[in-house]
């Protein structure tokens, strides 16, 4: 005989339907929305970087051509492959224009980096009366349009008489640079861990040596950051040296730097263009900042999330 069947009693709980079939739905679902936001997002980088390298791309094989190359077939490719129109770039000017750029750089950029870093860690590590002003007040210098302060920097930049000179450019790229320079560094000096700052000075380090033989090289990557940034700005700046890097006279030399003198050598052309030249001189600005950004780009990656993961 077959066993009775048994009744569900009232005070029976109905038993629950399993979950696993809606759990692994769900699941689909999330790595069909993962699968989607990867290839929009790798879409959209590979989008960004045939948009960056194509142009360089570009600009680079047009240094290789002629001028009736260019003028025919703007993307078409080179037929003499020669570094002759590098050297007559260079000199046409572009090397005393690449070396008044390098001179500059060689000061403004270490002395950006030594006084910001320092202003950045006394706002950030010690409190007293005015900090936070001082601070907002470094941060709306960077809000500041430079063009608002062009014609009062050219008076006081004459007063002082430093115009077309090699040191008034250099400490008014330090005064530029330092607002972004002191709002970074303070974000990363703050991350920066208070044990080992107290251990520093309960073991005798004056301030000074805590700065320098302990907190700044725990600042590195950011310093590399913040570095190659404050090296791209000044190396691409063209208005602040076209009002202050002008010849005064007729006896004052011509202390271009690049972006200027680029200019300059579009301009001497005249009718007479020679295109292949002023792409050449374009190429020979363009290379350095690229070698030093592929150089350190891991070190700027790193010092621009080490903020955030810490």
């Amino acid at each position: 005989m077959s066993a009775p069947l048994k009744t569900a009693s009232p005070g029976d709980s109905a038993p629950t339907p399993p979950a696993v079939t809606k759990g692994r739905t769900g699941a689909g679902d999330e790595r069909g929305e993962g699968v989607v936001l990867n290839v929009f997002s790798h879409g959209f980088l590979a989008l960004w970087a045939l948009m960056i390298v194509l142009p360089l791309l570009w600009l680079i094989l047009s240094a290789f051509k002629t001028d009736a190359q260019i003028g025919g077939s703007a993307f078409g490719w080179p037929e003499n492959w020669t570094l002759d129109v590098f050297s007559r770039a260079w000199d046409k000017g572009i090397g005393d224009y690449f070396l008044n750029t390098v001179i500059v750089l060689a000061f403004s950029v270490p002395l950006t980096m030594l006084f910001g870093s320092m202003a950045a860690y006394v706002l950030a590590r010690y409190q007293f009366w005015g900090n936070r002003l001082l601070y907002f007040f470094f941060v709306a210098g960077a809000m500041f349009p430079v063009f608002l302060a062009l014609v009062p920097l050219f008076f006081m930049v004459k007063r002082l008489d430093m115009l077309n000179s090699y040191q008034g450019l250099i400490l008014v790229y330090v005064a530029y640079s330092l607002p972004f320079t002191v709002f970074f560094m303070h974000a990363f000096f703050r991350t920066l861990p208070t044990a080992v700052f107290e251990a520093a000075i309960l073991d005798g380090a004056s301030h000074t040596r805590t700065f320098f033989q302990v907190m700044l090289p725990m600042a590195k990557p950011g310093l590399i950051s913040v570095g190659i940034f404050n090296t791209l700005g000044q190396w691409n700046q063209y208005i602040l040296p076209t009002v202050l890097m002008q010849p005064q006279s007729g006896d004052d030399p011509e202390r271009y730097v690049l972006t200027q003198g680029l200019v300059q050598l579009q301009q001497q052309q005249g009718y007479a263009s020679d295109l292949p030249v002023l792409f050449a001189g374009v190429t020979i600005a363009m290379i350095p900042m690229l070698v030093v950004y592929l150089s350190f780009q891991r070190q700027v990656q790193a010092g621009l999330t080490s903020a955030t993961l810490k």
